[in-house]
């Protein structure tokens, strides 16, 4: 079994990615996270922890790792200062670990805009630019990659069915649950190339949007 390393696995979005990987037959989670009081949420569930800040040295969680899930972030609410530190600097120096610790693959959760950050909104523009350089960082790097920009996120249900486009010109939302479950299936080997794309919920199941708009480059909906 390959053991993937989530970062943010104490989010919203990292839990149900811990569940669903520890659920999963090839694969192994060890979640990352940034107290000792997080251990026994996943410990009790039979996962493996390990201790890691993205605002300090956390090289330590990468030993024995396969593949990364990425999905950490300070929130487009937080401070510039933080979400430099996170979002932009910690997603950067996450890339830069896998590069060295020679990981297989490397899934990045980003947020839809990023990649026409500069036109965004004052409000969110900062975070967007974050988010943005992050993934420039990891596109610019030789990992097998995918970065996977979903619109506004909900609680919602599972669905297992989405819409799929390089960018969308429209509005539109996704559950946390569809998001993570297309966040596991992009860690498949059979997906080897890099692949950047925004995700909304939609009626096509998860693999067969994601094949076609692989296969196509061309909007799925």
């Amino acid at each position: 079994m390959e053991n993937i390393l989530i970062i943010g696995a104490n989010g919203k979005i990292g839990r149900l990615l811990v569940k669903r990987l520890a659920a999963h037959t090839a694969y192994n989670p060890v979640a990352m996270i940034r107290k000792e009081d997080q251990r026994p949420f996943f410990e009790e569930s039979g996962v493996k922890t390990v201790l890691g800040d993205l605002e300090k040295d956390f090289s330590q969680a990468f030993d024995g790792i396969d593949k990364v899930i990425f999905a950490a972030g300070s929130g487009s609410k937080t401070g510039k200062d933080k979400t430099n530190l996170v979002d932009k600097i910690g997603a950067i120096k996450s890339v830069d670990l896998a590069l060295e610790k020679t990981v297989k693959k490397y899934v990045m959760l980003s947020s839809r805009g990023a990649e026409n950050a500069e036109k965004a909104d004052e409000s969110m523009q900062h975070y967007l630019l974050a988010k943005k350089e992050a993934d420039e960082h990891l596109k610019a790097s030789s990992l097998p990659h995918a970065i996977v920009r979903p619109g506004r996120l909900t609680d919602g249900r599972y669905t297992g069915k989405i819409k799929v486009s390089s960018v969308f010109n429209e509005k539109g939302e996704i559950s946390r649950e569809d998001v993570a479950a297309v966040l596991v299936h992009m860690l498949d080997d059979s997906l080897s190339s890099p692949q950047v794309f925004e995700i909304l919920g939609g009626k096509v199941a998860i693999p067969e949007a994601i094949h076609l708009f692989l296969k196509s480059r061309q909007p799925v909906i």
